[in-house]
């Protein structure tokens, strides 16, 4: 195919339908084969379980599916770009592109498109299509692989309304808050404390009961009153549920749900917000980052070296490693951290962007 006689239309959507199609082809491909290795590790409790096909095939492996393509859509956004662009380069078409007299800035065009619309894609992906998939998927792997996940908690301390706090040392399987007790304020004056041994949840009544409480009263002169009790039943905005969600629980959650969750963090005045908010962050600069790989990648192969498109490939999937392994560093040092949770979601795209300019200036043109 002779590049140098396409028109310019042809030409963009020529790059933007290679772009495209070596992305999903290479991202299907994988897909099949990392199924069927997991098929062959988990055959043996399918067929113990006896695991009804429709719900293997639709509940798990179809909701399967979003997760992977999210979780690697920048290394195969990657691997496309330098493995068509390098084509490109080793069959010397990019030449005569750019001797007609179209400028290497306006051949990045088709490029940008291509990558704007993978970009819709997976934040579509992440936000609308990911966090049903996953409750899906999880759900079966709680009935079928693995056990259902119950994650205790110890010496809870949260704010579950405006001026009312709650105490409890732990929270077992047998949905009991052990050292329960709960602290009531006005304008920051402590009006009420009450101390129980353990508060059970009652399924029946949605309600938590509070065994063998003492409840201290003080009134706006400093007065108190001590009441005690053998059981109370109390409303308080506190379910069971909050104690056993898994580790990778906001992956069920969209960005809208995921904002009320910090919120509510925040009122609780926990201390593990930010992994929360590196999260959020994480799902526009996940997306974002398509058009700096891009960028990259494009600025990288190129140019015909020695070595062929194997040596484009070798440096593009290091780079890419190398970005990943960036983007989970920063997200340590601010979850762990004093580092901002906003910089940290961003950082990895700041300095791979400049790196990307950087590469682009660089490029015979």
């Amino acid at each position: 195919m002779r590049l140098n006689k396409f028109k310019l239309g042809k030409l963009d959507a020529y790059i933007i339908r290679q772009f495209l199609g070596t992305f999903f082809f290479s991202i299907l491909l994988i897909i099949l084969i990392v199924i069927i290795f997991d098929i062959s590790e988990k055959i043996d409790d399918f067929l113990e379980k006896h695991v009804p096909l429709k719900a293997i095939v639709f509940d798990y492996y179809l909701n399967f599916i979003p997760y992977f393509v999210t979780l690697f859509s920048s290394l195969f956004i990657f691997i496309a770009v330098i493995f068509f662009t390098s084509k490109l380069a080793y069959n010397s078409e990019i030449i005569p592109i750019l001797s007609s007299g179209i400028s290497f800035r306006r051949f990045l065009y088709p490029y940008f498109i291509s990558a704007c619309i993978l970009t819709v894609f997976i934040f579509f992906l992440n936000d609308v299509v990911m966090p049903t998939a996953n409750r899906k998927r999880l759900a079966f792997e709680d009935v079928y692989t693995k056990p259902p996940v119950m994650y205790m908690k110890e010496n809870v301390h949260k704010q579950v309304e405006p001026g009312l706090f709650v105490y409890l040392e732990s929270f077992n399987r047998s949905e009991q808050a052990i050292r329960f007790s709960m602290e009531k304020y006005d304008n920051d004056r402590l009006t009420s404390k009450l101390i129980s041994d353990k508060a059970v949840w009652d399924k029946e009544k949605e309600k938590w009961v509070i065994m063998k409480y003492y409840v201290r009263d003080i009134d706006s002169l400093g007065h108190e009153t001590l009441s005690a009790g053998e059981s109370l039943d109390t409303t308080i905005n506190l379910h069971p549920t909050e104690f056993k969600r898994r580790d990778n629980f906001v992956e069920q959650m969209n960005m809208a749900e995921l904002s009320d969750f910090i919120e509510e963090l925040r009122m609780e005045g926990s201390d593990n917000i930010n992994q929360y908010i590196i999260k959020l962050h994480e799902r526009i600069a996940g997306p974002f980052s398509t058009f700096i790989l891009t960028l990259i990648g494009v600025s990288l192969s190129s140019r015909k070296v020695r070595g062929g498109i194997g040596i484009h490939v070798a440096i593009g999937i290091t780079l890419c490693f190398l970005y990943i392994l960036f983007m989970r560093f920063s997200s340590e040092f601010a979850s762990k951290g004093n580092l901002s949770p906003v910089f940290a979601a961003w950082i990895p795209n700041f300095i791979f962007g400049l790196i990307g300019i950087l590469l682009y200036r660089l490029t015979p043109k």
